[in-house]
This record gives structure tokens, sequence and C-alpha cells, in this order.
């Protein structure tokens, strides 16, 4: 009796499998109330993992009645049940002809396992012929939104066939979208399976239809169209895309993505990625448009990423890009941040880790990628640059350190030059449960052999600095609670003492390869350098004083509010600078201030303010807010301003305006040029299976008056995929928090 009974249950997984090309996540069906879903017949087993072989687990069976009387025959009539494992069946009435090796159900047959649900109107088999049956089926899968029908399935083997199948991820009563298909054959072994006469439904509307298509029933990948991408701007005309993936072994795969541009041609783009023998992995992907409509030129972007785990210790990484002229990413950037790249940089290096120690060989270079930057104003290239840096503890007192680094520079018809910098250091990290003193003492020497296009008239080719860095990093750590409100909260006091001392050193000899001055912030009161890189170490002799409080709640410890206020106090006026940069207070540096401020989990504000006593002014100043209602409304506002620089305002929002409908939009504006940046404004329309996105967005496509426009339709079925632009991802970016 277990046999012909539980041969069923291998063509529930293949009939679920033959509905489905890939797994979906559960849908949202609070927006489609009126389910009419098959219901839980069984509870779930706990676990809810299915055993690895059920087929070695043990078939109870059980009914009300059991008839021996006829000649070979038996008939179980009553609750029939038969549960193996985490599956199973149940029907009214069971017949089994053992001669014949034939059974049939009468009345409805339901099947459950830790994957999905079924009910047919009937069953029957015959076991000699490996050939099941099921009339009228319904089913639906547990803990995703895929369910269908079909008129009838037949499993011959590994073969099914079925026929009036129908499969979405929309509630059976609102099929929103549905696809279907008069044929369905299912290849188990191979994890395929074949349509005919099959179309996809919006809305009960045939939108597309073919006459054959082929698709995989598992995880296993398959080459075949992937989801197109169709999009509108002023630069490119009417655009699309359609990808093509190619599933060539399985350590490597290929996409291709054939791109129309209505104005411009047929751009070629592909990506190629594989995977090493042991942690290796990478991506090779570019573009070509041949002989661009517009600029009757070749354009192109060819990119190579990998990364390689050689040793337990050391690994190996490679990021080298090449474009194929400075307006690339300004004709064929998709927003503000790609038109705006200004240069591109390639690095490719071995990286090494181990208890104590990092060390790094690597070669960088960058290329000109905006029509704004000429060729003499990129970074110098390093060819190579070998780092190291070492700590160790010694007991429980004392730390030694290096910091090193030797790197080749070569500039642009520039020349270039060597540079070695050496920091050696000891510090002392005392402290207890609510204080830490950290003295360091270290030396750092600097030295240089510049090719002659780089030493001025009567200068030395080999300059060199040395001097000493000590610094006293000084903390405390208090805390009280108290009620309010009748809640419990838990009030931090902070105080942080910085003192740096660096004597002044005359650096002018010495060439500037890579360093520039560092953005002020609340980072830079404890910095030991306010520059980057070796060309310049500042002066100091300076302390910094900086108070911070935190009001933390009770129970879960989340913070509430966090407010910040330091300063650093000059004893002498920094000395050593580079061309083009302010100068520097005599007293000390502005007043920096943060607060934040968190009334609820749905509401934060944010706040980072300086102001400079000597110019009694705001030296920079940013404000950000967020606020989260139901279950997906967002509106964010921010404001930046930095002096002679930028102040921008900056909005966005995702507002549910009804159950299914939602506005979205973001407003990038500068009030310091009076323009608007960004503008973007669309709807959503989303039930609990489809999303559709109309978005219109016009962007200032590089560092000029000139603007793009650009309107996005994008059609999201779940568990199928989606149709136009991938305007989910430009929302992501546009709006702190789309997707949450």
């Amino acid at each position: 009796m277990r046999r012909p009974a539980l041969r069923l249950l291998p063509l529930c997984l293949a009939m679920a499998c033959a509905a489905r090309a890939e797994d979906t996540p559960r849908s949202d069906w609070a927006l489609c109330p009126d389910s009419a879903t098959l219901p839980v017949y069984r509870p779930p087993a706990e676990g809810g993992t299915p055993p690895a072989d059920r087929t070695a687990l043990p078939t109870d069976v059980s009914a009300l009645a059991l008839d021996l009387s006829g000649e070979k025959v038996t008939v179980l009539t009553g609750e029939v049940e038969l549960e193996q494992g985490d599956r199973w069946l149940g029907t009214d009435k069971l017949t089994y002809e053992h001669d014949k090796q034939q059974f049939r159900t009468e009345g409805p047959v339901r099947y459950q396992d830790s994957g999905l649900r079924l009910q047919a109107a009937r069953a029957e088999g015959d076991l000699a012929a490996d050939l099941v049956r099921l009339d009228d089926v319904q089913y639906q899968f547990n803990d995703e939104a895929g369910n269908g029908r079909a008129d009838v399935v037949e499993l011959r083997g590994k073969q099914g066939t079925l026929m009036g199948g129908s499969y979405s991820t929309c509630p059976p009563a609102q099929r929103q979208w549905e696809f279907k298909a008069a044929n369905i054959e299912v290849d188990q072994e191979r994890g395929t399976a074949t349509a005919t006469n099959a179309t996809l439904r919006l809305g009960g509307v045939p939108v597309l239809w073919l006459p054959w298509v082929s698709f995989p029933t598992d995880d296993r990948r398959r080459s075949g169209l992937l989801s197109p991408t169709v999009g509108h701007d002023d630069r490119n005309g009417f655009e699309y895309e359609q990808p093509i993936y190619l599933n060539l072994a399985p350590h490597y795969d290929a996409t291709l993505k054939p791109r129309w541009l209505s104005d411009r041609g047929l751009m070629l783009g592909a990506e190629f990625r594989y995977l090493g023998a042991t942690d290796a992995s990478g991506t090779v992907e570019g573009t070509w448009l041949p002989n661009d409509d517009v600029t009757g030129s070749d354009r192109g972007l060819v990119r190579w990423r990998h990364a390689d785990r050689l040793t337990p210790h050391w690994s190996f990484r490679a990021d080298l890009s090449h474009v194929s002229d400075p307006d690339y990413f300004v004709d064929f950037g998709d927003s503000l941040p790609n038109t705006t790249i200004t240069q591109l940089q390639s690095t490719m290096g071995l990286y090494g880790r181990g208890q104590y120690w990092e060390a790094e060989l690597l070669a960088e270079s960058w290329q000109v990628a905006s029509p704004i930057l000429l060729p003499s104003q990129l970074p110098f290239r390093r060819l190579p640059a070998a780092g190291l840096r070492w700590e160790r503890p010694y007991g429980e007192w004392l730390e030694l350190g290096l910091q090193a680094e030797a790197t080749r520079f070569e500039g642009e018809d520039r020349g270039g030059g060597n540079r070695v910098d050496l920091q050696p250091y000891v510090q002392l990290p005392l402290g207890g449960a609510a204080w830490f003193a950290t003295p360091r003492l270290a030396w750092r020497y600097t030295a240089y052999s510049l090719d002659p296009s780089l030493v001025p008239p009567g200068a030395d080719d080999g300059p060199s600095r040395s001097l000493p860095v000590l610094s006293l990093d000084m903390g405390a750590h208090f805390e009280r609670g108290f009620d309010w409100g009748g809640r419990g909260f838990l009030q931090t006091l902070e105080p942080r003492l910085y003192y740096l001392y660096v004597p002044y050193r005359d650096q002018d000899d010495l060439p500037l390869l890579d360093t520039q001055p560092l953005t002020f912030a609340w980072p830079g009161l404890f910095r030991s350098n306010r520059f980057a890189g070796a060309d310049r170490q500042g002066d100091a002799n300076q302390l910094t004083a900086a108070l911070t409080t935190r009001v933390l709640t009770a129970d879960g410890g989340r913070e509430v509010l966090s407010l910040g206020l330091g300063r650093i106090h000059y004893f002498e006026a920094p000395r050593v600078t580079v061309p083009g940069a302010g100068a520097l207070s005599d007293e000390g540096s502005a007043w920096v201030a943060e607060a934040r401020w968190s009334a609820s989990e749905r509401f934060s504000l944010g706040l980072a303010h300086q102001w400079d006593p000597d110019q009694s002014g705001t030296q920079l100043s940013a404000v950000r807010g967020q606020w989260r209602y139901g279950e997906r409304g967002v509106v964010n506002a921010a404001y930046r301003y930095r002096a002679d620089l930028l102040e921008q305002a900056d909005l966005s929002f995702l507002l549910p305006v009804h159950r299914n409908w939602s506005l979205l939009g973001r407003w990038n504006y500068s009030l310091l040029e009076r323009q608007t940046l960004e503008a973007m404004a669309g709807v959503e329309w989303k039930s609990c299976c489809v999303a559709v996105r109309l978005v219109g967005r016009r962007y200032l496509r590089e560092f000029s008056d000139e603007r793009n426009t650009g309107v996005y339709l994008e059609i999201e079925l779940n568990g199928v995929g989606s149709f136009g632009r991938d305007t989910a991802r430009l929302l992501d970016d546009a709006i702190l928090d789309y997707s949450r």
C-alpha cells in the first residue's frame, strides 16, 4: 500500500517545479486580502526542513475502514491518510488492484509537505507503466506566494506533463498577472520544462504570446533571455537593452547586453564572471559602441575586477578600468554621481594580514574621465607602492609599532620620484573601566629621490624631513540613570582631551606628490596630522577639548540623544601649509558641534555645525532629518553648507496615499548657484504581486548648465522579474531607506 499512494508525492514536487523558474519571496497579501488560497491541512512539522532522503522513512497509513473482501483488491475508506516524514496525503477513498498494479481515488485528494500544498478532484495511476494522473489540480507554495492550477497532470517516470497549467504569485481570487500554457512538459532529470502556446496576462489581458518557451525548474543555471530594460532620455533617445545569459560552465558564465540607442546606434555590452580553483573570483565587463552616430567615433568602457586568496595571510586584488574618451560617463551615465565622474582609478596589488601586521604592494593609475579635467591635473601614478603597518603589545601597558611606506610616483608629462616614509612609535595604553590615557611618541622620517623635472633650480634632488610626533589622548566615562515620562534612561558624560606636539620644520622644498589638506570635521579634532599623504607633516602645539553626552533607553540601550562639542586650542599658531590652502587661525580651530536625536524609531534628526570665532561665522553646517511612517512611508530632508563652496537643500520622499498607490520624488537644489541639480517625481502602484513605477527625472549631466530629462517605466512581476528601466535601483540611490 505504501508504494501506490506515495507515488503521488514526487509528482507534487515536479508540478511545483514546472510552475516556476525561480524562488520568490512571500508577497504581502495584505494588499490583496481576498486570497482564496488553499488551507493548511496539517500543522507544519517542527524544524521546517525536509529530510535528505524521505524514501528511507516509514509510511504510516490510517483509515476508518479497510476492505479486503475483493480478490486482489484493497479498499481504504473514510479519512484516508498517508504520512511519511514531512509529507502528508489525504483522501476519502483509495482503491488498489494488486494484479494490475493500479490505484484510483474517489473524492478530492489533498497533499502537503514543507514546500507546498495542493488538492485535486481525483487521482489514478498505473505502477507497471510508472504513470500517475491528477485531474483538476490547484496548488499553493507554503512559504512563497507562487500558486496555480492545471486541468490534467501526468507523470511518467521523471517526465511530467501539465495540460492547461497556470502560475502566478497573485492570490487565486485576484489574478493581476498570470502565466498560462496549453501544455507544459517537465523533465525532472534535466531540470527543465518546455511550454507551448504560452501567454502572459496582465489583468486578464494577454500581453505576451510565445508559441514555445523553455525554462528551468530548479536552481541550476541555464542560458536564456533576461528581463529587458527600456527607457528614454535627451542624450541617447529611445533605449532598449536585452540581456542574454550564457551558462558556459559550472565555474564561469557570461551575459551579453546589446543596447539599442536610437540617436547613437547599437552598443554591445558583455559581462564575464568566473571562479577559480580556490577562493578566486572575478568579473570582466565592457561596452563598445562602434561609430557613434553623434560623435562619429568608437566609444567604450572595459573593467576587470579580480580577488584571489593566495595563502591564509596573502591575497591578490585588482580593479582595472579604461574608458574610450572623457565624455563617456557624461553621455551614458544614468545618474548625477555617474555623470560627474572626473577621473577613473585602476589598482592592482598584493595584500597581507597577520596577527600584528598588515602589508601591501600595489600599483595605482588614473585616467581622465571628464572634459573639464586636464591630464596634468591627475594624481601621480604609484608604480609601485609598498606599505607596512606593524603593532604589537608587550605586557599590559606597552605597545610598539611601525608605519612604513615606499612609493615610486610617475606623473603625466611631469616626471616623478621616489619617496620613503617611516614612522616608528611607542605608546602606553593606560586605562580602567571608566578612564583611559594613552601617551604616544613617534618619529617620522621622510626622504625623496626626485626626477630633474620636479627639482626647482638650485634645489636638492634628495630632500628629507625628520621630526618627532608626541601626543597624549585622555578621556573618561561617567553615567547615571534617571526616569522621565515613566521610562528609565541612562545618561553618559564623556570628556576627552587630546594634546599634540609636532615641532615646526620648513617643508617648502618637499614636493606635493599625493598630499592635500584633510576636510575638518569631528574626527579632525583627534588627528595627528591635518594633511593626507606624507609630503607634509603639520606642526602642532595644541590641545583638543571635547565633551560628549548620550541618553540611552535603560531597557534596550537605544540611543535617544547624542550631543558633542569640541575645539582645538593652539598654543602656537600652525605654520606648515600647502599652496592654495586657506590661512589657519592663530588661536584655534572652529568649534565643532554634533547632535543626533531619535525621538522614536521612526523619527531622527542629525546636525553637524562648525563655527569659526575668528571669522564670527559658520564654516560648515549640515542638517538631516528622517520621518518614517506606516509600512513604507519615508520623508528625508537635508541641508548642507560649506563656506564659499556649496549650499544645497535635498528633499526626498515616498508617500503612500492609498493601499496600493504611492507618490515618490526627490529635489536636490543648489542655493549657491540657484539651480536644481536633480529633480525626480513619480508614482508607484504596488499590490501583493505587481508593482508599476513611472518616474520622470531631470538632472545635471556635468559641471555645467547642460541637463538631461528621462522618463522611465518599470513593471515588476513578483516571481518573474521586471520589464523596463531599473527604477528601483535609481530610487534606492535617490531616496534614503526606499527599500527598507
